[in-house]
């Protein structure tokens, strides 16, 4: 079992004071959830820009933001634009065990699965299946998404609290300005097709400048 992991996020959690609340607890502006946090509310040891192979789309009813949620699915084309955290591994633990609508308290025994084989499922639920797509300075790479492909699934437009949320995250973990991060959230699954370009283009705009 590794002592650290890279936990890689590609939806809210990209932005960092997002994180914060998994980390140490508490509701986020525009959220419906409280989260408990983890056993170690130390921030993350490093933060990094980082693109995995694939894509990511919207699809499902978020609990926490109402409207569709961000999966990851490597076999979609292009990359996905991400953030990489440095954590224990128990933290890691705690943030997927909140992640799954389970209590924090527990390391995961498919950790050392993941690592092992690229993929292990805890159960079937909307982010209880675990990726790890390689190494980045010796630590796993490690992610969760749904269990099932993209095409599998109808997509569904992200309440705009949940797409300010991953623009900040965008800004902060990879310096984009607002036209490439319209650009991009417009290409997503569930963004294109249920949101208006100019109406997204505004929306990011805002958030990045706040």
């Amino acid at each position: 079992m590794p002592g650290e992991v890279w936990y890689v996020a590609y939806g809210s959690n990209m932005h960092a004071a997002r994180l914060g609340f998994y980390l140490a607890g508490g509701c986020p502006p525009g959220g419906l959830r409280t989260y408990p946090g983890c056993r170690d509310p130390r921030p993350p040891r490093r933060t990094v820009p980082v693109s995995l192979p694939g894509g990511v789309y919207f699809a499902g009813e978020s609990r926490a933001w109402t409207g569709g949620m961000a999966f990851y699915d490597p076999a979609l084309p292009g990359e996905a634009a991400a953030r990489a955290y440095l954590l224990d591994v128990g933290q890691f633990a705690d943030v997927a065990a909140q992640e799954m609508y389970r209590e924090p308290g527990a390391d995961l025994g498919l950790i050392a699965e993941a690592v092992t084989t690229g993929r292990a499922a805890l159960g079937p639920g909307r982010y209880e299946t675990l990726l790890c797509p390689g190494r980045l300075d010796g630590h796993p790479l490690l992610t969760f998404t749904a269990p099932w492909a993209a095409s599998e699934v109808r997509w569904r437009a992200p309440a705009p609290a949940y797409l300010r949320m991953i623009a900040r995250g965008l800004r902060e973990a990879h310096g984009w300005d607002a036209a490439r991060i319209a650009a991009y959230l417009g290409d997503r699954p569930g963004v294109a097709g249920g949101w208006e370009r100019h109406t997204l283009e505004s929306l990011v705009c805002q958030a990045v400048a706040g």
